[in-house]
Formats: structure tokens, C-alpha cells, sequence
């Protein structure tokens, strides 16, 4: 699976099997985090076999089931640190896609208080992501038109339009896809277009796409 079969693959899941993720992928996994931390400066974490995670009310409330494997996003709050989680938390995601699991991203529904205890003073938590195998493979959310997340002044190069239809097929929160690509000097720029939550990780989470979409880097801008 390439990235970009990943990225439409890949929906939201919030109920998981009671199936283990065996030792060769979380091998993968782990391997990658390290990557992901050494590049970001990130402490990126897997915890496995811990329902304790997902374990409180609210997780209940918004219909978690069965999750015992997730993805601790945090480190110090430097510069850009929620754009970062968003980046190579979806990293992640992609790669536990192509592993065959499913994952969904969380930023109020796991059990704060237990996955605090997992971090080292000092660092702080953005959000966590719920890992293993799917009771299903999740639903295709509804996304904007490309002219609403975009700001050309005429007409949009090929490679252009390839990142932005991988954009929208990221996940926000509340599907907010509070985000807005330009061009700047032919380098591609995303910004926040509007308020709404956790935007700045959204904007990560879109610009990784938009990057694995159109083949270029892009600018996030303040």
C-alpha cells in the first residue's frame, strides 16, 4: 500500500477487536516512532496492551470500545509543537494503515489523567490516537470543495490540485478543515483560515497530506 492508497483508505474507528498487534508490527511501529522523535524533537510514544488509556466517561460517551493500544503525542511546548504532533502523529497513522490496523484521533475522548502519568515532567500532552484492529473500516467523512481550503490567484498547477485533494481527505477535528493553501513564489503555504479547535494540529495533519499529494514541501505560515 502506497501512501496515498493510505490516505483514502484510512477513516476514523472507535470500536476495536480484542485481537493483539503482534510483535513484527509493533516493531514497525516503534521503529518508526523513533524516527518521528529524532526528526521533530517530539516524545512520541506507543503504549500497547493498556485499556486503562481509553478507560473514563467520556470515552464512553463518545462511543470508544475495546481500545488497548494507542499513540501518546507529546514533548516539550516549543515553536509549532501542535503542528509537529499533527505531522508525524499522522506519520503514524499512515503507517499503522499500511500495517493493516485502524487509528483515530483524540483529543478529549481517552483518560487524560492516566495517560499524564505516562509522561515526563516537563512535557506536555497534545492528544492521543486509538490504535489496533478495527470492528470495521470506518465511514468517508464529508469534505469542502478545493476552492474553499485554497487561495490562487488564477489557475492551479497540476501538482497543486493533487495536494489539495489529499488535504481534504485528512482528518480534523470536528472536520473543521480549518485550513487554507496559497502559493507563494511557486512554494506551497498552508495557514488556519478561521477559528475552531486544535487547528494548529489539524494544519500538520493537512500539510503531510497535501506534501505525499502534490509531491512538494509546504510553508506553514503563522
Amino acid at each position: 500500500m502506497t501512501d496515498l492508497e493510505a490516505i483514502r483508505a484510512r477513516h476514523s474507528v472507535r470500536s476495536y477487536l480484542e485481537k493483539p498487534i503482534p510483535p513484527e508490527l509493533r516493531r514497525e511501529l516503534d521503529a518508526c516512532v523513533e524516527t518521528c522523535n529524532r526528526e521533530s524533537g517530539l516524545h512520541l510514544r506507543v503504549i500497547y496492551d493498556d485499556p486503562a488509556g481509553y478507560d473514563s466517561f467520556l470515552t464512553h460517551y463518545g462511543v470508544f470500545r475495546n481500545v488497548k493500544n494507542y499513540i501518546v503525542l507529546a514533548g516539550k511546548k516549543e515553536d509549532d509543537f501542535d503542528f509537529r504532533c499533527g505531522y508525524y502523529g499522522e506519520k503514524l497513522v499512515l503507517l499503522a494503515q499500511k500495517l493493516g490496523l485502524n487509528t483515530c484521533w483524540t483529543a478529549l475522548t481517552f483518560n487524560k489523567k492516566r495517560v499524564r502519568e505516562l509522561i515526563p515532567e516537563g512535557e506536555s500532552l497534545c492528544m492521543a490516537i486509538a490504535l489496533g484492529y478495527g470492528e470495521n473500516q470506518g465511514r468517508q467523512h464529508r469534505s469542502k470543495r478545493p476552492e474553499r481550503v485554497s487561495e490562487l490567484a488564477g489557475e492551479a498547477p497540476d501538482w497543486f490540485r493533487d495536494g489539495l485533494e489529499a488535504a481534504l481527505l485528512a482528518p480534523t477535528a470536528v472536520n473543521q478543515q480549518k485550513f487554507c493553501f496559497g502559493l507563494e513564489n511557486g512554494e506551497a503555504t498552508v495557514r488556519v483560515k478561521g477559528i475552531g479547535s486544535y487547528t494548529r494540529v489539524d494544519l500538520g495533519i493537512a500539510a503531510l497530506h497535501f506534501e505525499l499529494g502534490s509531491g512538494r514541501k509546504v510553508k506553514a505560515l503563522e
